[in-house]
């Protein structure tokens, strides 16, 4: 029962199928998220996956990694600049020049890797991992920080935790056919042939 006016009580109405709560739970959201990667994030680790999966093999060209991905070239140029400014790769030149990773896939924290494309890590001004950043004019009183702080380590912890090899396994590295296989200890009978056939 609802009070409506003075002293007069009406029935509560039941909520039509398409209740508030039945909207929000169907509703399409065209936006990015409250807490979310660009492109420049996405495609970047596209990019990062598919020099690991080549690593060990020389440099891998940017034309093939975009017809790989389904990605624009011209795109994929300005996000390697990034990259190569961080450390993280480092270019070829000349006919079978390109692209190679500085360091192992096991090497490269997934956080390094989406720093070097976004930035530092802030879901609110006064949440950046940046040391340099600009403070906000809330901070002395404002009581809801530590909120913005636990989602910045959350995120940054989960990305710290992984590397670039947890995205490419070795069985999905162009290389790793070439890799040595590894052949089983040799057993007391196999070892005595050996030393006969010396």
């Amino acid at each position: 029962m609802v009070l409506v006016g003075i002293g007069r009580r009406v029935p509560r109405r039941p909520a039509p199928p398409s209740s508030r709560s039945t909207r929000l739970a169907t509703r399409t959201y065209h936006s990015t998220g409250a807490v979310s990667f660009s492109t420049k994030g996405e495609y970047g680790v596209r990019l990062m996956a598919q020099l690991a999966r080549h690593h060990g093999l020389g440099p891998a060209s940017l034309t093939e990694i975009a017809g790989q991905e389904d990605l624009p070239r011209a795109y994929l140029e300005q996000l390697v600049i990034s990259l190569r400014d961080a450390d993280l790769v480092h270019s070829t030149r000349g006919a079978h020049g390109g692209y190679e990773l500085t360091r192992a896939p096991e090497q490269i924290q997934m956080s390094e890797v989406l720093r070097a494309l976004e930035g530092p890590i802030a879901p609110m001004i006064c949440a950046t991992d940046d040391a340099d950043h600009v403070t906000c004019a809330r901070t002395g009183f404002c009581t809801v920080n530590f909120m913005w702080v636990r989602v910045r380590d959350a995120i940054a912890g989960a990305l710290d935790s992984m590397t670039l090899a947890d995205l490419v396994p070795p069985a999905a590295r162009l290389g790793s056919a070439m890799l040595p296989t590894l052949t089983a200890p040799a057993t007391a009978n196999s070892a005595q042939g050996a030393s006969k056939l010396t």
